[in-house]
C-alpha cells in the first residue's frame, strides 16, 4: 500500500517537473514571440512561426538611400539553447560570432541589430559600386571583394590624362564609408596636394558615386 502511494507521488512529481518545463518554455518562446513582433513594428523585420510555434523565421529587409534591396533570411529554433537552424546570410557575414557578440540566448534584440547594421552596410557599398559602374563610365573598377569592403578605381586627370590609382578600405563593415583612402600616382605630387587630400576627405565623408560626381564636376577628373 505505501509503495503505491509512494509511486503515486512520484507519478504526480514526474508530472509536475514536466508540466513546469513546459510552462517555462511557453513563457520563454512567448518572451521572444513578443520580442520579435516589437522588432517588425520598429525595425521593419517580419516574423513567421515555424515548426508549430517551436521556431520563428526572421526576415531582414535591407534598403539604401531610400530604395528597399535585398531581403535575408534565418530561421532561429526557440528551444532551449537558442540556434540558428537555416538562413542565407552571405557567408562572408561573420554570424556566428555576431551571435556570440550580441549573445544571442540572452539579448537577441542586440543581435538583430547588429546583424541588420552588417547586412545594411554591405548592400549599402554593393550598391554604390553598382552606381559607380552606371555613372561612371570614364571611372575603371580596377579591384573589389565579395564583402565590397575594398575598392580600387583608376581615375583620369584631364592634364595629360594622368592616370590615378584610388583605393578605398571599408575596414568598419558596419558602415557605408571608408575608413581609409590612399591615392597613388607617377606624379608624387599629386597625392600630397591640397586639392586631393580635399578629394580624399570628400571619399570618407560622401559615397564614393557622389564624391566622383562632385570631383568630375569640378574639372579634376573626367
Amino acid at each position: 500500500m505505501d509503495k503505491d502511494c509512494a509511486h503515486e507521488e512520484g507519478g504526480e512529481m514526474d508530472d509536475d517537473s514536466v508540466n513546469s518545463q513546459l510552462l517555462r518554455l511557453m513563457a520563454r518562446h512567448a518572451k521572444l514571440t513578443d520580442l520579435l513582433h516589437a522588432h517588425h513594428l520598429i525595425g521593419g523585420y517580419d516574423i513567421i512561426k515555424t515548426r508549430q510555434g517551436k521556431g520563428v523565421c526572421v526576415s531582414l529587409a535591407t534598403s539604401y538611400d531610400g530604395v528597399y534591396l535585398d531581403t535575408y533570411n534565418m530561421e532561429i529554433d526557440l528551444t532551449a539553447p537558442l540556434r540558428i537552424s537555416r538562413h542565407n546570410i552571405p557567408t562572408f557575414i561573420p554570424l556566428n560570432s555576431l551571435a556570440e557578440q550580441s549573445n544571442l540566448q540572452t539579448n537577441i534584440r542586440a543581435f538583430l541589430d547588429t546583424l541588420s547594421q552588417h547586412l545594411n552596410a554591405f548592400v549599402g557599398r554593393k550598391q554604390q559600386l553598382k552606381l559607380v559602374k552606371e555613372l561612371h563610365e570614364s571611372v575603371e573598377v580596377m579591384e573589389s571583394n565579395a564583402l565590397c569592403s575594398i575598392l580600387v578605381l583608376l581615375l583620369t586627370v584631364p592634364e595629360e590624362k594622368t592616370a590615378v590609382l584610388c583605393k578605398l578600405h571599408y575596414t568598419d563593415h558596419t558602415r557605408c564609408l571608408p575608413t581609409r583612402v590612399h591615392i597613388d600616382c607617377e606624379d608624387e605630387q599629386l597625392p600630397g596636394s591640397s586639392q586631393w587630400k580635399k578629394n580624399c576627405t570628400l571619399f570618407k565623408e560622401t559615397p564614393v558615386h557622389k564624391a566622383l560626381s562632385t570631383i568630375r564636376q569640378a574639372g579634376i577628373i573626367l
